[in-house]
């Protein structure tokens, strides 16, 4: 354990949209380096099991922000937007004294009663439905709306520094925090001009490309997200060449697709060097806690998708990296479970704050500091909300993955929810063995050698839904387990009672 500090941290929060684990150097990438990325987990940690909870760029925000899941924050879907009166980690920072900004992508509604609260400073990309332009970003601010001119991953990073610089140019000595919010790389995927000549050679296939689906549900077929024929000419912004066939047109597609994105990458990894160095300039690399993830993963060609929203492991693994040099030693890997409603009282415990007690997650500070740590997660619980919508067509599912294996439940059902489809698949169920299938690609629920480990994840996942306030879909029977009361029965009476109190908050659930 390294020395333990005399001074409050700085926290910056570096998050960008749609970067996938498996496209950053320290995962072990193969398409792609991210030197500066790196940096970080090398001077601290490398999270290798961080997950998200919803595998949706607002939802996951709001987890972050919130320490919520999403049917307590009320984020379910890309069109929900956040009640922003809800308690944050950055509220509980700044009443503990810090200065807090966010500056990029925010993504969760505008306007009164959406717009950040419990900032000092905001200054959040707007237009393109929430997402922001690449090119000559709008900024909306408590000043109001503007356009910046330039590339907006340089631009964010430049609004973050100035933020702060300025604080020290007022002689404010206060503690503070910052949220970097990349848009980059998520779609249309338009890079500088700088690495317009990156990965022109062939980039190498994903394993599962060839995926042809054949032991998955009905639900995951009809996903409408693959290379092949789901990519606009909007993505892709050249015609193909003439003449090709449906695997070279695919092929083609592909290659385009992966150039864009990793050049895009790139400019996000100049960024986080910036950043890295501008701290380190002004003394204060030691001292800032630095976190670099993103708000969920991305198909990458894998299975012959891009996107996200299932809870497959390409589209559910969070890249997350953390360095604090005064307080974490260097070069740690970190194997356990968490997730990204964690980060919020992980920060909080960093900064010696007491977390809000509507907070669901769990710190994993005390993993990387070397003392007293949190029991470990023995799995983690998804939940994807946004049924059947018109876009990607994925279904309504949630599910439960431990250290082995991951139970996937398709409920198929928007529930009332506005802009998704209504019940109009049968539910269905994938279990998979990850020591056996990593990428899974054997689904296993109808197996008989797998029913009891089946019929407890029923079980555990039935405890643990129950146990965050979420409640089951009516088309789901009870558990064998729990019927039976048996092993798989409901104990968690002390660990229910944590959020009782929060369904009558800004968010919560009805």
């Amino acid at each position: 354990m390294t020395d333990q500090p005399d001074r409050r941290p700085n926290i910056v929060l570096i998050l960008t949209d749609d970067h996938a684990a498996h496209a950053v150097g320290a995962y072990g990438s193969v398409v792609n380096t991210t030197p500066r990325i790196d940096e970080i987990g090398t001077n601290g940690a490398r999270f290798d099991s961080c997950f998200v909870t919803n595998s949706l760029c607002s939802p996951s925000r709001a987890s972050i922000l919130t320490g919520t899941y999403s049917h307590v924050n009320g984020v379910t879907t890309l069109i929900t937007p956040i009640d922003a009166s809800q308690p944050t980690f950055i509220t509980q920072l700044r009443e503990a004294g810090y200065r807090t900004a966010i500056v990029g992508k925010w993504h969760m509604g505008e306007g009164a009663g959406h717009n950040p609260e419990g900032f000092d400073y905001w200054d959040v990309l707007v237009g393109s439905s929430g997402q922001g332009e690449y090119w000559s970003p709008r900024f909306l601010s408590a000043r109001g709306e503007r356009v910046e001119q330039g590339y907006a991953t340089r631009i964010i990073t430049d609004l973050a520094i100035d933020w702060v610089d300025a604080l020290a140019e007022n002689d404010d000595d206060a503690p503070w925090c910052v949220l970097i919010c990349h848009k980059a790389p998520h779609r249309p995927w338009e890079p500088e001009p700088e690495h317009a000549d990156r990965y022109t050679d062939p980039i190498p296939l994903p394993g599962t490309w060839d995926d042809d689906y054949a032991t998955r549900s009905v639900s995951a077929r009809r996903a409408a997200m693959r290379i092949a024929e789901h990519l606009s000419q909007t993505d892709l912004k050249v015609d193909p060449p003439e003449g090709l066939g449906y695997e070279e047109l695919a092929l083609w597609k592909y290659q385009r697709y992966m150039e864009d994105y990793l050049r895009c990458v790139a400019s996000v990894d100049d960024q986080v060097g910036r950043v890295i160095d501008w701290l380190r300039a002004r003394g204060d690399f030691e001292d800032t806690v630095l976190l670099y993830s993103s708000d969920q993963g991305f198909f990458l060609g894998d299975h012959g998708w891009f996107d996200k929203r299932f809870m497959y492991e390409e589209s559910l693994r969070m890249p997350l990296l953390l360095s604090y040099p005064r307080a974490v030693a260097p070069g740690q890997v970190h194997d356990g479970i968490v997730t990204n409603v964690d980060f919020a009282p992980t920060l909080l415990e960093l900064a010696g704050v007491a977390p809000h007690p509507r907070m669901q997650g769990r710190s994993f500070a005390g993993d990387v500091l070397g003392g007293p740590a949190a029991p470990p997660a023995d799995g983690m619980y998804y939940r994807y909300w946004e049924h059947d919508d018109s876009s990607h067509r994925a279904p309504a599912h949630y599910g439960y993955r431990d250290h082995r294996y991951k139970l996937i439940y398709f409920y198929n059902d928007g529930l009332g929810l506005a802009g998704t489809g209504p019940l109009t698949y049968p539910a269905e169920w994938e279990l998979y063995d990850l020591e056996a299938d990593p990428e899974e690609t054997r689904n296993v629920y109808g197996e008989p050698a797998y029913r009891q480990v089946r019929e407890e994840l029923k079980a555990r996942m039935w405890r643990e839904q129950h146990r965050l306030l979420d409640a089951s879909h009516p088309s789901q029977p009870v558990p064998e387990l729990i019927a039976a009361g048996g092993d798989g029965g409901d104990d968690s009476d002390d660990d229910g009672d944590r959020g009782a109190d929060r369904l009558g908050e800004p968010g919560g659930a009805a």
